[in-house]
C-alpha cells in the first residue's frame, strides 16, 4: 500500500489509527526513555564497571555521534525502501543493540552497544513521524501527532522516575532491558496494522560517503577532546584531531560536489535558517552539557539517589509540557526575535543558580529555584527556535531543514560533552571524588550559560523581528524539545538522497 499516492486516508477514531499511533509512540519512547535516563545511570555505571570519566563521556557520545550523522540518511531510507520496513528494522535494531548494553561486561562493549543504539535510533526516529504523516487524512494528521506527541509526553515524565527506580533497584542494566518488551509489542504490531508508505519521487544514489565523512569527522574530533586530559598532547590525540578536521573538510567539499548531497549547500544560502541553526548549536550544546554534569552533581556531591536526581531535573520536562504550545503562540504573535533572546538568557539564568548545589543541598532552597528558570528559558526558546527553522525555507524543504536542525542539536550535546570536562578540568576519576567534581562543575557551569548567551547575542543580532517570520509551531515540538531531545525528527517530504 503506497499512502502517499493514495494521499493518506486513514482517520484517527478507526481501530486501524490508533495501531498507527501505538506503534509510533511505542518505537519513539524507545529512544526516548534511554536519552533521558542515561544520565542518571553514569555514576553507577562508573562504578559497577570501573571505568574513569572518558568511559562515561563515550557512553553518552557514542550513541549520539551515530545518531547525529546517519539521522538524514535514515529518513532517506525510508523514504525509498518503504518507511514501515525500515522503523521496523530500526526498531529491532535498537532493541538488540538495546540487549548487548544490558549485558556488557565491560565498558568497551557498553561503548559499542550504545554506538550500534545510535545506528537504530536513526533508522527509527524519523520514521515515527513519517509514518503518521503518511498513513492519516489530512484532517487529521494534526490530531494524530496531537497523540503521540502527548503520549510521548507521557513517557518523557515517567521515564526519570522509571529509570530512577532501576537504576536503584534492580540496576542499571534495566535501563537498557527494559527496551527488550517495548520491541516485543511494537514490531509485531507494526507488521500487521500499520501500512507501508514511501515516496515514489525518492530516486537517486543515496549520500553514503557523506555519512560517513561526518560521523568519522565527528567521531576523530570527539576522540581528540576526550582523550587529551589523559594522553596531552601525544600522537594519537594531535592525529585524530587533525584528522577529524581534514574529514570535516571533505565533508563540505563531497556535498558541494555532488549532484544529490545529504546536506545540500543551497539550504544555508538562507541566512535567517544558517543563524537558526548557529543559535540551535549554542543553546544544545550547554544543555547538552548541563544534562550530563548535573545529574553526576546531584549524585555525587549532593547525595542523592538515581531515583532522586532523576525526578530533581523533571520540572523542566512539565513546564515543556504545559506550556510550549502557548509559548509557540507568543512567538507567531509577536516573531521570534525576543523569544529567542530571551529564552536562553533565562536559561543561563537557571544555569548560573545551579551553582547553590553543594552538599546536603535543599532541594526547594537550591536545585528548584534553578530547574524552575532553566524550564521557563526552554520554554520561550524552544518551540519558536522549531517555527523559526522551518519558516526560514520553502515548505518542500521543510523536512530536510528540521534533519539538519535535528543533527545540528545532536552534534552540539556530542561536542559538549566531549569538550566541557576538558575545560573545566576534570580530571579522569573527578565523579569519584565529591570535592573534586563539585570544584570542576562550579567552572563548568558559567561556561555552559556563556554559551546561551552567545546564542541570544547571535539571536538578537540575526533573526528577523517580523511575526511572519516565524510559522505555527509543531506540536510534537513540546515532548522532543524536551529535557534531553533535540528540536525535532526530520518530517516526511521532499529529502536529498
Amino acid at each position: 500500500m503506497n499512502d502517499d499516492a493514495a494521499g493518506g486516508g486513514i482517520r484517527v477514531a478507526s481501530p486501524t489509527g490508533r495501531w498507527v499511533v501505538l506503534t509510533t509512540v511505542l518505537g519513539s519512547s524507545m529512544a526516548l526513555l534511554d536519552s533521558t535516563v542515561i544520565n542518571v545511570a553514569l555514576p553507577r555505571i562508573g562504578q559497577d564497571l570501573g571505568t574513569d570519566l572518558a568511559a562515561l563521556q563515550w557512553t553518552v557520545n557514542a550513541y549520539m555521534l551515530t545518531l547525529a550523522g546517519l539521522i538524514l540518511l535514515g529518513g532517506a531510507l525510508g523514504d525509498r525502501f518503504g518507511r514501515r520496513r525500515v522503523f521496523v528494522v530500526g526498531v529491532v535494531w535498537f532493541a538488540v543493540a538495546s540487549l548487548l548494553c544490558g549485558l556488557a561486561p565491560n565498558a568497551g562493549v557498553l561503548v559499542v552497544a550504545r554506538a550500534l543504539q545510535g545506528i537504530g535510533g536513526a533508522l527509527l526516529t524519523p520514521g515515527s513521524l513519517a509514518l503518521i504523516q503518511a498513513s492519516f487524512h489530512p484532517d487529521d494528521r494534526a490530531r494524530a501527532v496531537g497523540l503521540w506527541s502527548g503520549l510521548g509526553g507521557v513517557g518523557a515524565a515517567i521515564g526519570p522516575f522509571v529509570g530512577g527506580w532501576l537504576v536503584d533497584g534492580p540496576g542499571w542494566r534495566w535501563v537498557f532491558l527494559l527496551n527488550l518488551p517495548l520491541a516485543a509489542v511494537c514490531v509485531p504490531v507494526a507488521l500487521r496494522h500499520v501500512p507501508e508508505s514511501r515516496d515514489p519521487d525518492a530516486h537517486g544514489r543515496f549520500d553514503v560517503l557523506g555519512a560517513a565523512l561526518a560521523a568519522l569527522a565527528l567521531a576523530l574530533v570527539t576522540y581528540a577532546l576526550i582523550e587529551v586530559p589523559e594522553q596531552g598532547a601525544s600522537v594519537p590525540v594531535v592525529g585524530a584531531a587533525l584528522g577529524g578536521v581534514l574529514l570535516g573538510v571533505a565533508f563540505v567539499r563531497v556535498e558541494r560536489r555532488r549532484a544529490d548531497p545529504m546536506v545540500p549547500p543551497s539550504i544555508f544560502a538562507s541566512r535567517q535558517f544558517t543563524a537558526v541553526n548557529i543559535v540551535t548549536f549554542c543553546v544544545y550544546a550547554a544543555l547538552g552539557g548541563f544534562f550530563f554534569l548535573s545529574a553526576i552533581q546531584l549524585q555525587v556531591v549532593a547525595g542523592y539517589s538515581a531515583l532522586g536526581a532523576g525526578t530533581a531535573l523533571l520540572p523542566t520536562t512539565v513546564l515543556m509540557l504545559l506550556f510550549s504550545a502557548s509559548a509557540g503562540d507568543l512567538g507567531r504573535r509577536i516573531g521570534p526575535r525576543i523569544p529567542l533572546t530571551v529564552g536562553p538568557l533565562l536559561a543561563a539564568a537557571g544555569m548560573l543558580l545551579m551553582l547553590r548545589v553543594g552538599p546536603d543541598a535543599s532541594y526547594a532552597r537550591d536545585v528548584l529555584p534553578a530547574v524552575l528558570v532553566l524550564g521557563l528559558g526552554m520554554v520561550t526558546l524552544v518551540a519558536p527556535l522549531t517555527a523559526t527553522v522551518l519558516a526560514a525555507v520553502d515548505t518542500g524543504r521543510a523536512g530536510l531543514a528540521s534533519g539538519i536542525n535535528n543533527a545540528a542539536a545532536r552534534a552540539a550535546g556530542l561536542l559538549a560533552v566531549a569538550t566541557l570536562p576538558l575545560l573545566a578540568g576534570m580530571g579522569p576519576e573527578a565523579y569519584r571524588d565529591a570535592g573534586e567534581f563539585a570544584s570542576t562543575f562550579r567552572r563548568a557551569m558559567p561556561m555552559c550559560a556563556g554559551l546561551l548567551v552567545a546564542g541570544a547575542v547571535i539571536a538578537w543580532w540575526t533573526v528577523r523581528a517580523s511575526p511572519q517570520a516565524a510559522r505555527e509551531p509543531r506540536p510534537e515540538c513540546a515532548v522532543h524539545c524536551g529535557v534531553t531531545a533535540p528540536p525535532l525528527e526530520p518530517e516526511p517530504g521532499p529529502r536529498h538522497t
